[in-house]
């Protein structure tokens, strides 16, 4: 395995046309990625899905996460992180448009 090293803020965009992910490790059933948003959201009426369990941290910006059900989307601020079981139907329903919004995602089995 070759070392690897990086800084999770650089490169930061002030504007993107879709969102980025990075993978930045993985191996046996887990993957680490960073998630850089610019206004994007899930787009009206769809809901996301995942086969994997998605541990998330909010690291600069801001968000709304809504999960099916629940009746308002949950503010995200820098240092929140919740966990997403897989099957959990969800939705990003906006993230700040006037500064990148940073997520550090692990998904594992």
């Amino acid at each position: 395995m070759t070392e690897k090293a990086g800084n999770l803020f650089a490169g930061l965009p002030g504007r993107l046309p879709e969102e980025v992910f990075e993978r930045l490790a993985g191996g046996d059933g887990v993957t680490v990625e960073r998630i850089v948003s610019t206004g994007q959201a899930t787009p009206e009426g769809q809901w996301l899905t995942q086969d994997r369990h998605e541990w998330v941290a909010l690291l600069a910006g801001a968000a709304g996460l809504l999960f099916e059900g629940e009746a308002t989307a949950r503010p995200l601020a820098p240092g929140d992180w919740l966990t997403i079981p897989a099957g959990t139907r969800h939705r990003v329903e906006w993230t700040a448009a006037d500064e990148p919004t940073v997520w550090l995602a692990v998904h594992y089995r």
